[in-house]
């Protein structure tokens, strides 16, 4: 008789200290959550992994037969060392046991056996030091039972060194036998048009099938459910969004002086996602929108005709940056586009942790007072003493530099604000439905006329070590034309491996670790200034660690044309705007990720003088880090780009504070080859939702919502 549920505590099923092992290295603790640790992959009793290309420094689990047993006295220590040699037919692997004389009765030459551990080398030779495994049955009854378990799979589960794959089946074994009735999440008319099967027997299925063939129905199954559940969580949340009151924000006649002051014609893109914004902040509920769009496609723009519109009741908008520097170009943008007339009116004022007690305290009495309509800042936003008169728009720009904690902190100092989200990242479809699910989505595809365009080449250094020297020499012959160019690198010290605050984590390289930094910006900085034709180009640096007013004025005296050639960090990737500035080569670009690529791309060829990125690395031919670079080099697609880069990275944990990287909250499902299931989900959830919003009448998938949507995540989704 069944004895608990998917909300069960894995103490209660399977034992404490059994649970607390799994707690520990899976961070599990329902049975639920145990269940919906699925196998990898799955094995056959018959088969023979390839051990020849098994990689080294991994961990790895196979099934392979018993060839050889030695056991030899260690000479230099006391002890013995059993070396067992098991074999796929084609390849041999070592197993070795230090002082295990025992294991010789086991580990019989003909046995087979399931064996997990780090896959080593010693002398040339592939081993496998103590490590886990589970020989199936003994010969007599595996001859009589072959014949019944020849097709019998074996699931292989993501493991760690303490709790191992075959000890993950037998718990799952015990939990499967005791667990009672699943209720359905997923609409009756959805199983039955996609042929699903019922979610209990998916679970059973994906755990213990009989046959290969009963797998791939039970993970559609899993994977719809997955699909389903997930938009169902995010409509919810636009649902909960919409039920506040939001203050109406009407245009007036500073929207349209501005607009009349505009030296150039918005773009269609600009029009269009400018009405959008224009409806929302009319709206009984707050605004919830994110604008994507290519670097210089006019995302400012918008935000500030946005803040305009919140201005003319003598509401205010709080822009929050992720840099200083960016935060201090992003007022300069605002005041030069206000002009004289609207910006001495709206006083839009900065307001960072780097401003000295004097300026902190006058712009935080503007702020309070709501005398400054249009607030730029960074985290200094967030502080307890920063109080607004009336804060009507929360604008985020880059908002994957920011935590969801963060975000809410700012959203928190006004009663229900409209809140923007920009970003320049553009952002594949299926990820907008499910990372961002909640808000609505505005792209700025069409870009402004008289741009000059980029060119992008790779400077391959493996193969052509002589065009470092050519780089330099490019770099001179575009400031001899009167032109400015920035060199980007990865870390401010490469020797003391000093890295800048603003930049992503280096990309790991196949082995998992990423190569180490050759050029930061004090090498490069020490080697043109000994470079013969840098004699008379001014050369000055930038990084995040510099003091606030010594990186101001470094970033006005380039965009000011006094300073040629900019040697800095990322702190450049996002809204750094110098036309005049011309070339771009990043060093070492294999340790940037794609979109970071892209961002920093996007600083040249910004006026009429055309753009060259140079992507300098030493990663060969074929590797992955070489393949991230040619990409970028082949496109300036950002959408294309922004496909490719999710492959690459993963999707992130979908629902939760973490929106990047390969740790996925996402089980079975992949946001891009998965695109027409998350799209049919998301009809299927708001069908749902139009008819039955308290899920009266769909019990399994209120259960689901509370089972996978805990407070963490219902946090984390109210705040984004």
């Amino acid at each position: 008789m069944a004895s608990f549920t998917l909300e069960s505590r894995l103490g209660g099923a399977i034992g404490g200290k059994t649970a607390a092992a799994l707690e520990r290295a899976f961070g599990m603790t329902t049975v639920g959550e145990l269940l919906a640790h699925y196998p990898r992959r799955y094995a056959r009793r018959g088969e023979l992994t390839p051990i020849s290309s098994l990689p080294v420094g991994e961990a790895v689990t196979i099934v392979a037969e018993v060839r050889r047993v030695n056991e030899r006295r260690m000479k230099n220590r006391s002890g013995s060392i059993l070396e067992v040699v098991i074999s796929d037919g084609h390849g041999d692997l070592s197993l070795t046991f230090f002082n295990q004389t025992w294991r010789v009765k086991d580990l019989r030459p003909g046995r087979r056996g399931i064996f997990a551990g780090k896959v080593g080398e010693y002398r040339g030779a592939k081993q496998l030091a103590h490590p886990d495994y589970e020989l199936f049955a003994d010969e007599e009854t595996a001859r009589i039972t072959a014949e019944a378990n020849a097709n019998l799979p074996i699931p292989i589960y993501p493991a760690t060194s303490t709790v191992a794959s075959w000890q993950l089946q037998k718990i799952v074994d015990l939990v499967l036998d005791g667990l009672g009735e699943v209720p359905e999440p997923l609409p009756d008319e959805l199983r039955a048009r996609h042929a699903l099967r019922p979610a209990r027997e998916a679970i059973e299925r994906i755990h213990r099938p009989a046959t290969f063939d009963e797998i791939e129905p039970a993970r559609a199954t899993l994977r719809m459910q997955e699909a389903f559940v997930l938009q169902a969580a995010l409509l919810q949340q636009r649902a909960f969004v919409r039920a506040m009151s939001a203050t109406k924000r009407r245009p007036g006649p500073l929207l349209e002086r501005f607009d009349a002051t505009l030296p150039f014609p918005r773009t269609p893109d600009q029009i269009s996602v400018g009405d959008e914004i224009e409806r929302d902040l009319q709206g009984d509920w707050p605004m919830n929108r994110l604008v994507q769009g290519e670097v210089g496609s006019g995302k400012t723009l918008v935000a500030l005709r946005a803040m305009l519109q919140v201005a003319q009741d003598g509401g205010q908008s709080a822009l929050i940056a992720p840099t200083e520097v960016l935060a201090a170009q992003h007022l300069r943008s605002i005041a030069r586009m206000l002009g004289p007339q609207l910006a001495p009116e709206l006083m839009p004022t900065l307001l960072t942790g780097q401003l000295s007690a004097a300026e902190r305290r006058k712009a935080a009495l503007r702020v309070a007072s709501g005398q400054a309509r249009i607030v730029v800042g960074t985290h200094a936003l967030l502080s307890e003493s920063t109080t607004f008169a009336d804060l009507g728009l929360v604008v985020v720009d880059e908002q994957h530099r920011f935590g969801v904690d963060q975000r809410e902190s700012l959203r928190a100092k006004g009663s229900s604000p409209h809140a923007l989200v920009l970003t320049a990242t553009p952002i594949p479809r299926t990820v907008a439905m499910t990372v961002f699910g909640d808000l609505d989505v505005s792209t700025i595809r069409t870009m402004p006329a008289g741009r000059a365009g980029i060119e992008t080449f790779v400077a391959p250094l493996g193969e052509r070590p002589g065009w470092f020297g050519r780089v330099w020499e490019r770099i001179a012959e575009e400031v001899g034309q009167g032109r400015q160019a920035f060199v980007v690198c990865a870390a401010i010290d490469a020797e003391a491996l000093t890295k800048d605050d603003t930049a992503d984590e280096p990309v790991a390289d196949a082995a998992g670790e990423a190569p180490r930094t050759r050029w930061g910006v004090v090498q490069v900085a020490d080697l043109l200034s000994r470079h013969p034709s840098f004699e008379s180009i001014r050369v000055e640096i930038l990084h995040g660690k510099m003091p606030s007013d010594e990186k101001d004025a470094v970033m006005q005296a380039f965009a000011r044309g006094d300073v040629d050639v900019l040697v800095a960090t990322t702190v450049v990737e996002v809204g750094v705007d110098v036309p005049n500035a011309s070339t771009m080569a990043i060093l070492e670009a294999d340790r940037f990720g794609v979109s970071q690529l892209h961002q920093l791309r996007g600083r040249v060829g910004r006026g009429g003088v055309p753009g060259l990125c140079l992507l300098v690395t030493e990663a060969a031919a074929g590797s992955p880090a070489r393949a991230r670079v040619e990409a970028v080099a082949s496109t300036l697609d950002g959408f294309a780009l922004a496909e490719v880069d999710l492959e690459l990275r993963g999707e992130g944990d979908v629902l939760g504070d973490a929106q990047s990287g390969a740790r996925s909250s996402l089980r079975l499902l992949r946001v891009v080859k998965d695109a027409d299931i998350i799209a049919e989900a998301r009809i299927a959830a708001e069908h749902v939702l139009a008819d039955d919003p308290a899920l009266d009448r769909h019990p399994g998938l209120a259960a689901a919502l509370e089972r996978n949507v805990g407070m963490a995540e219902r946090a984390a989704l109210a705040k984004n």
